[in-house]
């Protein structure tokens, strides 16, 4: 960037700097690039700068055919639009309000940017200060005449977004009102977009949720859990959100959910994970999120137990174990080629897909997020009600959508494009108060919806009935505008993309909606169910002879089997019954014991709670202990060896408590996100301990690179004796010191009680030669803790 640095050099002869301040300067210049280019390659999932040049990773929305085969070859346009008169005209117009119409320099500094707040004159935000001030006027006087001046500040926005360029083109006569579907049916449909404990306050998170479950609709939880006393209360959020950090996720959160929703991206920030700042994780929120109050908790970019579809298709399954009675969507955004997608999530056997657009979002990410990622929910909606229907699936599942809907006219729309079922989020939170002053991350909302300070938290004076009163004059709208076009439900409209034209203005005809508005004969709703072709008849055969024990738990019973890597998931069955009985307390005591022999399929012990153990004579594939509550896992493969591999890659994701110990090498991102349990395995492949939050993990053998990455609690000791571990170690976070030191006799204890409950667990030969070798071995021992955390240990084991 050539012209960059040049300018950046005569800024600073301008500026009259010093050489060194003049170098100081241009490296800021030369690191805000770097960064810019390294968001970008780890949105995309890009190693290599190689990779990304001419990569074309980017998707193009209203710029027209011409433009595109000139400037973007072997690229297409989402919506094909304005032409290089059109982009000259902006660019005039642009240059002339900058210059004031004049050749000289502009005598007053620089009008204030718009891209961020609203100012008069700049660029339009759907969320400007009037509409929030009627949005609150109506949120005080709940009548219906103040939501119809919300209303009509909406509908006179102008086309700022892709449906504002579609009329209605019913060729029925209008009805009566009365003939057409209740309020109660259309609130039914309604969910609240999710938002999680932590990000929103609870009396927000808990407003929310009561609103939705009077309206027969759902509240969605969000990443980060829910506070157990909820889970059978009115304010349970009927969606329980499982994302990248699985925060929160324990056996009885998913018992409790009517729907199980999977994140895989979000609209407002697409590639991107999460981040909760430490100044919000309060002591409530570190204890449901299984952490330490005051760290600040990442969710990573990616899911570590979905590099394929087929990975999907295995949580799917999971969570269908571990609660059969769900319904289980995957949350996916608005982009080129997302049809191709929702066409593979349905074969993975969802029963829901959510398409999440642009609009939409938190507050809390970051502006060039908001500002250039993601599309309209309008062009991936369409595109992927138009898949689904042309590989015949789209009666298998529900469509949803989100991302900006704010009146009726949004929701019809978008019932036409294909949607059954509609998110709102940010609109619900101005209701309960919200001023949009853009401060979520900072912990300072000054109207208590998005902080976990007590003394801001009392100035929310959002209420329940303000959020039933918003939704139910929006299903007043629509049933208003069914009512006009002459139908009686929204079943009788989804999917009716003829029902919709392209509005006669001069501003539409410079786009071609064709494939927005194309139609594709086939069912429009959801018609059967989507169950998974594997049964699992292996662990319902388990079930039964264990029910009884379930229900009686001061009995005890053991079973054995002869496994294969066919049968997955197993305890994951198991523990969802004990969690609808007793919820993450589990039995009182270890009473089910499953003895298992051969090589166990994906996620042994996915899930697992208190009161059941897995002993597995043999190996086991991938996902060993995903989530697992609590309970114990032991693998000890047969004819042992040093070096032998016993599980396979991204074991203990997401664990929250429990016990695995496996006398053999682990594969890749062992323990990522541990939060709780307590682990030991002789090695790991590379990414191990990675985002981990809480828990210990002892590994007896070398590690692959990478090491710690991300983590920000619990305590890991590694044995090195080929001396090679510091090269591996991600020491961005976390620091890693000896523990043969005379005054570290916790650690030497802990450690030892560790391998002692090893050894005699696996009768491991390397555990027995530690522990007769303690003194001395104990030299090659690492501990590695972040290097904020002066306590990283606790007495009790896994904590």
């Amino acid at each position: 960037p050539w012209l960059l640095y040049a300018t950046g050099l005569q800024m600073c002869e301008q500026w009259q700097l010093s050489p060194r301040e003049t170098r100081l300067a241009l490296k800021n210049l030369y690191e805000a690039l770097s960064k810019g280019i390294l968001k970008v390659m780890s949105k995309m999932g890009i190693s290599t700068v190689s990779s990304y040049r001419n990569a074309a990773l980017f998707d193009i929305v209203g710029l027209s055919r011409e433009v595109v085969a000139d400037c973007f070859p072997d690229s297409a346009t989402l919506l094909p639009g304005l032409n290089y008169a059109d982009l000259e005209a902006r660019i005039v117009r642009n240059h002339d309000r900058m210059f004031r119409k004049s050749h000289m320099l502009p005598v007053y500094p620089l009008a204030v940017g718009s891209a961020t707040r609203d100012n008069p004159g700049g660029e339009y935000h759907d969320f400007h200060s009037k509409v929030i001030t009627t949005l609150h006027h109506y949120a005080g006087t709940l009548q219906r005449d103040d939501y119809l001046k919300f209303r009509r500040l909406i509908e006179g926005r102008g086309e700022r977004f892709v449906r504002d360029f579609f009329t209605w083109n019913s060729p029925q006569p209008p009805i009566p009102l009365e003939e057409v579907a209740p309020v109660e049916a259309i609130t039914r449909r309604f969910d609240s977009a999710a938002m999680s404990l932590g990000s929103i306050s609870p009396e927000a998170h808990e407003a929310l949720a009561e609103a939705m479950y009077i309206l027969g609709g759902s509240s969605n939880s969000g990443e980060g859990g829910e506070d157990p006393a909820r889970l059978k209360s009115i304010r349970n959020s009927k969606i329980k959100q499982i994302a990248s950090g699985r925060f929160g996720v324990t056996t009885a959160y998913l018992r409790s959910a009517e729907e199980i929703q999977i994140k895989v991206a979000q609209g407002a920030k697409p590639g991107e994970g999460g981040q909760l700042p430490g100044e919000k994780v309060t002591p409530l929120i570190a204890s449901l999120r299984y952490t330490i109050p005051g760290v600040t908790l990442i969710s990573p970019p990616p899911h570590h137990d979905i590099y394929s579809i087929e990975d999907l298709a295995q949580l799917i399954f999971d969570l269908k174990q571990v609660n059969p009675q769900a319904r289980i969507s995957v949350k996916l955004v608005s982009t080129a080629g997302v049809g191709t997608i929702a066409a593979g999530v349905a074969k993975c056997y969802a029963d829901r897909i959510v398409i999440s657009g642009c609009e939409g979002g938190t507050g809390a990410a970051p502006q060039s997020s908001i500002k250039f990622s993601g599309n309209p929910w309008e062009l991936g909606l369409s595109e992927a009600n138009q898949s689904l229907k042309g590989n015949q699936l789209r009666d298998l599942v529900q469509l949803q959508t989100d991302g900006g809907l704010k009146i009726g006219r949004d929701v019809v729309k978008a019932a036409m494009l294909g949607a059954e079922y509609y998110g709102f989020g940010t609109v619900l939170l101005v209701m309960l108060g919200c001023k949009l002053l853009r401060v979520c991350h900072l912990n300072r909302c000054t109207v208590g919806v998005a902080t976990q300070d007590p003394m801001l938290r009392g100035h929310f004076v959002g209420t329940v009935d303000k959020v039933v009163s918003y939704l139910r004059h929006v299903a007043e709208d629509i049933r208003e505008i069914l009512a006009e076009l002459g139908f009686r439900s929204l079943d009788e409209v989804i999917g009716r993309t003829d029902l919709l034209r392209v509005s006669d203005s001069p501003q539409s005809g410079r786009f071609d909606f064709s494939a927005v508005l194309h139609r594709v004969e086939g069912p429009n709703l959801q018609a059967r169910r989507n169950d998974p072709f594997d049964k699992n008849a292996f662990e319902r055969g388990i079930l039964d002879e264990v029910m009884a024990v379930i229900r009686n738990p001061q009995e005890e019973v053991v079973v054995e089997r002869t496994i294969s890597n066919v049968h997955r998931s197993v305890g994951a069955l198991i523990s969802g019954e004990i969690a609808r009985f007793y919820g993450d307390e589990g039995l009182p005591k270890e009473a089910i014991t499953l003895r298992l022999t051969g090589v166990a399929g994906q996620s042994l012990g996915a899930f697992l709670t208190h009161g059941v153990s897995i002993f597995l004579d043999g190996v086991a594939n991938d996902y060993v202990g995903k989530g697992m509550h609590s309970g114990r896992i032991v693998v000890t493969p047969r004819g042992y060896r040093e070096g032998t591999a016993a599980i396979g890659n991204t074991c203990l994701y997401g664990a929250t408590g429990g016990k695995l110990f496996a006398a053999g090498m682990a594969g890749e991102r062992f323990a990522v996100r541990n939060s709780g349990a307590l682990a030991v395995v002789e090695g790991t492949g590379d990414h191990a301990c990675e985002y981990m939050t809480g828990g210990t993990v002892v590994i007896l053998g070398e590690t692959g690179i990478n090491f710690g990455a991300g983590m920000t609690g619990g305590a890991a000791f590694i044995y090195d004796r080929n001396k090679t571990f510091i090269d591996n170690l991600n020491g961005e976070l976390v620091a890693a010191r000896r523990i043969d030191v005379d005054d570290d006799n916790e650690g030497k204890l802990y450690l030892k009680k560790i391998l002692v409950s090893y050894h005699n667990r696996t009768r491991s030969p390397k555990a027995r030669f530690l522990l007769d070798s303690f003194r001395e071995e104990l030299a090659f021992f690492w501990m590695v803790t972040p290097k904020d955390m002066r306590a990283p240990l606790n007495p009790k084991e896994g904590n």
